[in-house]
């Protein structure tokens, strides 16, 4: 899956991973990552996520990073705000107040990048990579992290032959290999949510399970 998926999705409005609220989980379980305010939270593959609003209103700093510009540009439009907008190769930067946006791929991402981050919040990053990718984005986010960087991580798991992603099931004993090296690993809480995701029933679904996990990088 490369780069021209995402933007051919975006400019075809294919956005059903979009959320129009704040996600329940990162509400009930951001508290418990017990992060001071005015620390900066990364956010990767954050389309026009208004999950980063909700953090902005909790006293965090924003670091998103998504590779389609026209996402980047959605979230300032539809949420009436005004950014200042710098080129910064290989990426560029939309910023404001305590946002910033970069525009570009998450692989080009340097541990100099994401100095001072104090926490990550994964709800549709590792869901949204197929298989082939998502040992590169673990080890990758790895790289990135100081030691003891806590990270919420949101992942979905149904029987894939029954759906093709994205986003894509990701099981317990993949997250477990995937960033067990890595991270300390916590499941903070798994549930059934197929009866309140009617969209996913009619695309063939007969389960559906979404899982919120706490990673501590080593």
């Amino acid at each position: 899956m490369d780069p021209a998926f995402w933007h051919a999705r975006w400019e075809a409005g294919q956005i059903g991973f979009h959320q129009p609220e704040i996600h329940v989980l990162l509400r009930q379980f951001w508290p418990q990552l017990q992060l001071p305010r005015a620390q900066r939270v990364f956010v990767p593959l954050c389309g026009k996520s208004l999950d980063m609003l909700w953090l902005l209103e909790q006293g965090q700093r924003v670091l998103g990073v998504e590779i389609s510009p026209l996402a980047v540009a959605a979230f300032f439009r539809d949420n009436a705000l005004q950014a200042e907008v710098q080129a910064a190769p290989p990426f560029q930067r939309w910023r404001l107040d305590e946002l910033e946006l970069w525009c570009g791929d998450y692989f080009d991402l340097r541990p100099e990048h994401l100095s001072g981050i104090g926490a990550v919040y994964d709800r549709a990053s590792l869901i949204a990579l197929p298989p082939e990718m998502r040992r590169r984005y673990a080890d990758h986010l790895a790289a990135l992290l100081a030691p003891g960087t806590p990270v919420l991580l949101i992942t979905l798991e149904y029987p894939q032959a029954q759906m093709k992603g994205p986003p894509f099931s990701v099981t317990e004993a993949e997250v477990r290999a995937l960033f067990g090296d890595a991270f300390a690993i916590t499941l903070l809480e798994g549930k059934a949510i197929l009866d309140q995701e009617p969209h996913f029933r009619a695309k063939g679904l007969t389960d559906l399970m979404e899982k919120a996990w706490r990673l501590v990088r080593r």
